[in-house]
């Protein structure tokens, strides 16, 4: 089957919220996510199936996607951030602009280790992906998620370690090849065509 794994579009800066943040698309990020929809309701091959994490900037992005695909939305719980918990969400791409700190803790795995042990999300993260495949042998399937989330997939069909980093774009998407006999392969990361002269493409 072909899996797609897309990173969520822009959400708001949220910081010290009561409770978890769960940020909302940004107005830049709608514009995202309906590229986004528009590119996957127009390729050759259909999606079939639409899969979300639970989080509020996934979920509307996932929205956009099923409305233009004519699709209802699947959500799973081992599809959420590692940091679903944190009271604050600051864009990465912010914070690597702006030379912050806490980039260098998300490069180094520090900030992730602060709030769960990498290997132990990296088995959730596989454990849900896997659990999709299996129920679509032979179709194709969205599945919006996160950076984290992306990482953590593509890092063990790499064969990388839980720490290892790199940074999706908003709505890119990432294409895994997964056979019946159990092999997967990167067909493609980090897909960003859709976003063709919007600002910062």
């Amino acid at each position: 089957m072909d899996l797609l794994l897309i990173r969520h579009a822009e959400p708001i800066r949220i910081e010290n919220q009561d409770g978890p943040a769960d940020p909302p698309l940004h107005e830049r990020g709608r514009v995202q996510a309906d590229r986004l929809a528009a590119w996957l309701a127009t390729e050759p091959v259909p999606v079939n199936e639409i899969w979300s994490s639970p989080m509020r900037r996934a979920r509307q992005t996932a929205d956009a996607c099923a409305q233009a695909c004519g699709l209802d939305i699947h959500v799973g719980q081992l599809l959420a951030e590692w940091d679903r918990e944190s009271p604050s969400y600051v864009p990465i791409e912010e914070l690597r602009a702006a030379k912050d700190e806490r980039w260098d803790a998300l490069v180094s795995g520090d900030a992730m280790r602060e709030h769960v042990d990498p290997v132990t999300f990296r088995e959730g993260v596989v454990a849900g992906i896997e659990e999709i495949i299996a129920a679509n042998s032979g179709r194709r399937v969205a599945v919006v998620c996160h950076g984290g989330v992306v990482n953590m997939y593509v890092t063990r069909v790499l064969g990388l370690a839980a720490e290892h980093f790199f940074l999706p774009h908003y709505t890119s998407i990432t294409r895994i090849a997964a056979a019946r006999t159990g092999e997967r392969s990167v067909a493609s990361l980090n897909e960003t065509g859709h976003l063709r002269g919007l600002a910062g493409f």
